[in-house]
């Protein structure tokens, strides 16, 4: 037997190590963003600006040092914007009202879009519709080793541009395990299949808005400017995820070959062990709502009801035949809602508060300069989005790229998210990366390799395109 005074002892102990250090690193950020916001003479920007640019760079320093979790940080955020901007007779509010704009984004209609995602995602998971359509379409690409390996690159691709890239990748993983123990321990292409994967689940949640928080975030911070549906969104953000799929295909195919000729996948497409979670006709509605959903979400601009309304058809339809019940909406992630109404909180204090005006003036550039700059700050998206959520990222990256980017506001600040996705060289960079990386089978080399590959051309491709794409067709 333990000596369970001597392991609480221990546990206390290690408690307070980590809060020391949570509070160590967020001392240090709260010290660095007092100074650079209110050392130098900022000519021009004034007391409310001042204290949003500081608000800005604490965050910005609590989720790159991650000194609390990332949703945290978006909490905090909203607070300081209350306490500090919101009261009256301060530095900002002139009404007893004012601070309301800190916490309207939480009803914004992108995080009922995105909630309407999230429902759907569930129901399609308590269903196993999700399981029964990965079985059904990977068997249509046969056998052999390259479109075996691009059957799971789509479906996990398709899947994410609507699912949670994590969840996907769970689902995904869990169903090629029984596949990849037939291969022998020494085929390179094991490799190929798990790195696919969560480099597919990443690159589909460029696709949609609801694919990847970044996207809603750009989405968000552009509203009044251009206000992008779901269709538009797919029109600038699928086309580069698409050629970015390829080419992690052919990638993967070239340094990770198969020394098979054939891939036995008679386990994954028996389903006798599957047991009826729920009724068939619930299978079936979900199924029909589902397919309605995302067909009304494509044809926006010929019905114009907004997207975020249509959220509500799952939402509404799961909710009251009981296919989604109260224990499924404690199991949403809350936290991905929390994360994306701070980033928008935020963007509207730098608007609101002149800092996105001051800092337009302070940057003078003109139109060639913005194209340089929207590659600087999608390509610092990529890089920073390494080494912490690409959420967090986005929400630091996304308003200074927006107030550098007068008249081009869409052109600059979708790159940007895109970018933040297509983070992908560390086994920490996304969820979907950790979970391959867990099963053992991979190095952080392997990563690496790829991972450059993809951040080299992902932001490349994503200015380019957006640049055609809104000089062109929007």
């Amino acid at each position: 037997m333990l000596d369970t005074r001597r392991e609480i002892r221990r546990l206390i102990g290690r408690l307070e190590f980590n809060s020391q250090r949570a509070l160590k690193k967020t001392t240090i950020c709260l010290l660095v963003a007092l100074l650079i916001a209110f050392l130098p003479n900022y000519i021009g920007l004034n007391l409310a600006a001042q204290w949003t640019l500081f608000i800005l760079i604490f965050a910005a320093g609590l989720w790159v040092t991650e000194a609390m979790p990332a949703f945290a940080v978006a909490l905090v955020v909203i607070a300081l914007e209350i306490a500090i901007l919101g009261r009256v007779d301060g530095v900002f509010a002139k009404s007893d009202t004012d601070w309301e704009m800190f916490i309207r984004p939480w009803s914004s209609p992108l995080i009922w879009l995105f909630f309407g995602g999230f429902i759907l995602a569930a129901a399609a998971t308590k269903t196993r519709l999700d399981r029964w359509l990965v079985r059904n379409v990977l068997a249509r690409f046969g056998t052999n080793p390259p479109f075996v390996l691009f059957g799971l690159m789509s479906i996990t691709f398709t899947f994410s541009m609507f699912m949670s890239n994590t969840a996907t990748a769970v689902m995904m993983l869990a169903v090629v395990t029984p596949v990849i123990t037939k291969f022998d321990k020494n085929d390179p292409f094991i490799k190929a299949i798990l790195i696919g994967i969560p480099f597919a689940a990443n690159l589909g949640g460029m696709g949609t808005i609801i694919g990847s928080p970044p996207n809603a975030i750009a989405a968000g911070a552009i509203s009044n400017i251009y206000p992008i549906n779901f269709a538009e969104w797919m029109l600038v953000g699928l086309p580069p995820a698409i050629l970015l799929g390829a080419i992690t295909w052919i990638y993967l195919l070239k340094r990770y070959p198969s020394k098979m000729s054939k891939i036995d996948l008679s386990e994954l497409l028996d389903d006798s062990y599957q047991s009826a979670i729920l009724p068939l006709w619930k299978k079936l509605l979900v199924m029909i709502v589902f397919i309605i959903t995302i067909c009304l979400w494509l044809t926006t601009p010929l019905h114009g009801i907004s997207t975020s309304v249509i959220s509500f058809l799952p939402i509404t339809v799961f909710a009251s035949v009981r296919v989604i019940g109260v224990d499924d909406i404690r199991k949403l992630p809350w936290d991905v809602l929390l994360l994306l109404t701070g980033g928008l909180s935020l963007g509207v204090a730098v608007s609101k508060t002149g800092l996105a005006v001051w800092m337009v003036g302070e940057l003078h550039l003109s139109t060639g300069i913005i194209i340089v700059m929207a590659f600087i700050f999608s390509y610092f998206a990529t890089i920073i989005s390494n080494f912490m959520s690409n959420t967090a990222a986005a929400n630091i990256i996304v308003p200074i790229g927006l107030a550098a980017a007068v008249g081009f506001e869409p052109q600059v600040v979708i790159p940007i998210a895109l970018g933040a996705s297509a983070a992908m060289c560390m086994p920490i960079s996304t969820p979907p990366n950790a979970l391959a990386y867990a099963s053992g089978q991979i190095e952080i080399k392997d990563f690496i390799y790829g991972g450059l590959i993809i951040g080299i051309l992902a932001p490349l491709i994503s200015v380019l395109w957006c640049l055609f794409v809104f000089n062109n067709w929007l």
